[in-house]
């Protein structure tokens, strides 16, 4: 089962690679080059050929400006609905005290 979801990762993740190069007008020569692999890996990870490790991941992410959980994961594979979402970042505004109260209320329903 673990397998199944190793090869799902990699049916989804050279898709999303190349949509986000594209998107920010990047050849795969000035992905490479911003992210110090050679343009034959960055061709091997659009064709879902190899896995970059995490620490390409993360470059990946900086040079296209797009957060490393965008390049693993679908949009609504993972984190809060959009409602939630908006709750989160009006929560970021409060004071620290009133952060500590949210969260005492949430981690008291559990």
């Amino acid at each position: 089962m673990v397998h199944q979801q190793v090869y799902w990762f990699v049916m989804d993740f050279p898709k999303r690679l190349s949509i986000f190069r594209k998107e920010k007008g990047l050849t795969q020569k000035i992905l490479s080059d911003q992210v110090g692999v050679h343009v034959v890996q960055i061709r091997r990870y659009e064709a879902g050929d190899a896995q970059p490790t995490l620490e390409v991941i993360k470059k990946l992410a900086i040079a296209m400006s797009v957060s490393s959980e965008q390049l693993i994961f679908d949009k609504d594979e993972r984190g809060p609905e959009d409602d939630l979402k908006l709750q989160f970042e009006a929560i970021e505004r409060l004071t620290q005290e009133e952060k500590q109260v949210i969260a005492y209320l949430i981690s008291s329903s559990r």
